[in-house]
């Protein structure tokens, strides 16, 4: 699932006008760089998620035959439905049976998505979330067997669920890329959830009854396409990606 629904508020004044995932990076809009690499690593059915501008995003689609792909769309005109509630109203446009890889539209990155969705398949985990060391304000905290305990704002100093955790046991601060993994024995748990919520608050309140384990990426060379004094510096992470990236 690609989430392609949010205002993109930051990429202002070009999402005045066009939603985040039709932003240009290099030659193409983000969402194709996202489609492309998920066609790469040889996912076939996509489920992308449409809001702000919807209709330009379902043209781009059409006229380009959906990459010769399934591509599904889950209609937020209606409502914004954040993170956690975008998934759960597409789970019926899922399979039912098999985890679902989740990427944001605006995260480009080096990562082999094939073989992360491979390691999740297989972890005993129910949802895996890709993360590194890099510098950010915010971080989620995992323990010494990968699994997640909490999150934290390092700025404020607010930790959830609770400032316990921190006393409880050493944790590690690690970084969420925007990729994650979650597999079916949750989608029950997400039709209990009101119709509008980030998945992180899902992922921070059952995080001590479920395991969530952080998959951490030491190579891993990530961009986040968030606001826009940063596209300069992503076409040059582009061009250096080109001899990396196949679908480039």
């Amino acid at each position: 699932m690609i989430f392609a629904a949010g205002l993109g508020t930051r990429l202002r004044p070009l999402t005045d006008h066009m939603p985040k995932a039709m932003v240009r990076v290099g030659e193409h809009p983000l969402l194709w760089h996202v489609i492309m690499k998920l066609k790469q690593a040889g996912v076939e059915r996509m489920v992308v998620n449409v809001h702000h501008f919807a209709e330009q995003i379902e043209d781009y689609l059409k006229a380009n035959d959906n990459f010769e792909l399934d591509i599904r769309i889950s209609d937020e005109r209606e409502m914004l439905l954040e993170t956690g509630g975008g998934i759960r109203k597409a789970l019926p446009l899922l399979d039912p049976d098999s985890p679902v890889l989740i990427h944001n539209v605006d995260i480009l990155s080096n990562v082999d998505l094939a073989g992360f969705y491979q390691d999740g398949e297989v972890s005993d985990a129910e949802a895996c979330l890709l993360v590194s060391r890099r510098k950010t304000k915010r971080y989620l905290l995992f323990d010494e067997n990968h699994r997640m305990r909490g999150w934290t704002n390092i700025q404020t100093g607010e930790v959830k669920p609770s400032q316990e955790i921190l006393e409880a046991k050493p944790l590690e601060k690690l970084a969420f890329s925007g990729i994650h993994l979650l597999k079916p024995s949750l989608f029950p748990l997400l039709e209990a959830w009101p119709q509008r919520f980030p998945i992180m608050d899902f992922y921070i309140q059952n995080c001590g009854q479920h395991y969530f384990e952080g998959k951490e990426n030491t190579d891993l060379q990530l961009i986040d396409v968030g606001k826009i004094d940063i596209l300069e510096e992503v076409d040059k992470w582009i061009s250096r990606q080109k001899k990396k990236l196949s679908y480039l």
